[in-house]
């Protein structure tokens, strides 16, 4: 598959995992209530949004953060109700998070914003009936990566934040996701770079770093490297593991081109290294997506339905 293919494959298709599924048929009646643009968060006089997933009988109480990224571009047109259709059949109600899209935001500032739907989310558990230590996220790609970041960086809030939702935690309880990357400084070998550069030259928007000169309150691109390099190692998910990360489970190809198995190889191993339960599932052959990846959801719920079950008395 050559590059162009590749770059395409990353921002426009895999927004929709994790499944490329079998739409839910129009004639048949729908086993869940969908709430749209449900706001979580606002920022720069912009709403955030999620759309909420509750099955109609047999909830579990636990929910599912569903990460709508790819090459961390997101829209609420990428919400397809058949890519969830197994986590509701088994009973999770699930959050699907659209976060502020590249090219205009930054992964520094996406990832501001799914740990705000965390802590919305948990936030208003009871009255979406879920258990706010029940929740479990997953994603594809950059949906993968947001995931990881969540389970390796989420964090406690600020107990002091005028918003009562930024005083809750981001911290999730499981990750399951398909072939995210984990390691910008490192990404298919020893000391590479992909920061918007190599395999990920085609994604310079999300690592256009900037901040905002107090002088003349104008933001300005970053680009001393040595401070480029400090803020892209907080965006490494493998930087944060540390052995109270959740339990975490990875779907990836071996003949992926653009995000490579190394990636989900070397946090797994961290991972394992700090004593957190964790697991990669390898598709022999399968390049960045694959055709019936649909039915590896099922392989996901599994590990949910495993780490994510009721607390006993």
């Amino acid at each position: 598959m050559n590059r162009l293919r590749l770059v395409w494959v990353f921002a426009a298709c895999v927004c929709l995992v994790p499944a490329v599924s079998s739409a839910i048929r129009a004639e048949e009646a729908p086993s869940f209530t969908r709430t749209e643009d449900v706001v979580y968060g606002r920022k720069h006089g912009m709403a955030l949004t999620m759309d909420v997933f509750t099955p109609k009988a047999n909830a579990n109480g636990a929910g599912i953060v569903w990460m709508v990224s790819g090459g961390w571009y997101s829209a609420h047109e990428a919400i397809n109700a058949g890519s969830i259709a197994e986590y509701l059949k088994r009973g999770y109600t699930v959050f699907a998070v659209v976060h502020g899209s590249q090219p205009r935001f930054t992964i520094p500032e996406v990832v501001e914003d799914v740990n705000r739907a965390v802590r919305f989310i948990r936030f208003h558990a009871a009255d979406y009936h879920v258990d706010p230590d029940r929740l479990g996220v997953t994603g594809g790609s950059a949906g993968g990566h947001l995931s990881l970041m969540l389970g390796t960086a989420g964090a406690l809030g600020n107990p002091f934040a005028k918003d009562p939702v930024d005083r809750g935690s981001s911290r999730v309880q499981a990750v399951a996701c398909f072939f995210p990357p984990t390691d910008f400084f490192n990404y298919g070998k020893p000391g590479e770079n992909a920061l918007g550069r190599g395999i990920l030259q085609g994604f310079k928007a999300p690592f256009d770093f900037n901040q905002l000169d107090p002088k003349d309150k104008v933001y300005r691109p970053i680009t001393d490297e040595a401070m480029r390099e400090v803020i892209g190692r907080q965006i490494c998910p493998i930087t944060h593991v540390t052995p109270d990360d959740p339990p975490t489970l990875i779907i990836h190809g071996d003949a992926d081109e653009l995000v490579p198995i190394q990636q989900a190889e070397i946090v797994i191993e961290k991972l394992k290294e700090k004593g957190v339960e964790a697991k990669l599932v390898v598709k022999p052959g399968a390049g960045h997506g694959w055709g019936d990846i649909g039915k590896d959801n099922a392989i996901l719920a599994d590990w949910f339905d495993q780490h994510l079950k009721p607390k006993t008395p």
